[in-house]
């Protein structure tokens, strides 16, 4: 199984920027496609976008494409979520996962992070 950790949330005003990383351990890294979802209060929790191995495909949501960029360091077991250009409808706690497709959906989903709570208010 492979452990993922979240950190880099925080508070923002609208226009910054956050890069949230995660980092794993356990089972090769390198053969998941990594993944971030986001959850707002009241809402359906949403997919931010995902990254194959060795970052040669990414795919996006629509509400953060041209804001946010996926990456990701197989050499560190680590994947960044870099968010430009933050709005208030971005707070939420995102998430990290593990998974083994590029659809965003959640049945594709092998393991999950904790959550890290980014706030984008003035």
């Amino acid at each position: 199984q492979v452990q993922l950790v979240e950190s880099g949330g925080g508070l923002v005003q609208p226009g910054g920027s956050l890069r949230l990383s995660c980092a794993t351990s356990g089972r090769t890294f390198s053969s998941y496609v990594m993944s971030w979802f986001r959850q707002a209060p009241g809402k359906e929790r949403e997919w931010v976008g995902c990254v194959t191995w060795g970052g040669g495909a990414k795919n996006y949501g629509d509400s953060v494409k041209g804001r946010f960029t996926i990456s990701r360091d197989d050499r560190k077991n680590t994947v960044y979520l870099q968010m430009n250009n933050l709005k208030p409808e971005d707070t939420a706690v995102y998430y990290c996962a593990a998974g083994t497709s590029l659809s965003g959906t959640e049945d594709s989903i092998v393991a999950w992070g904790q959550g890290t709570q980014v706030t984008v208010s003035s």
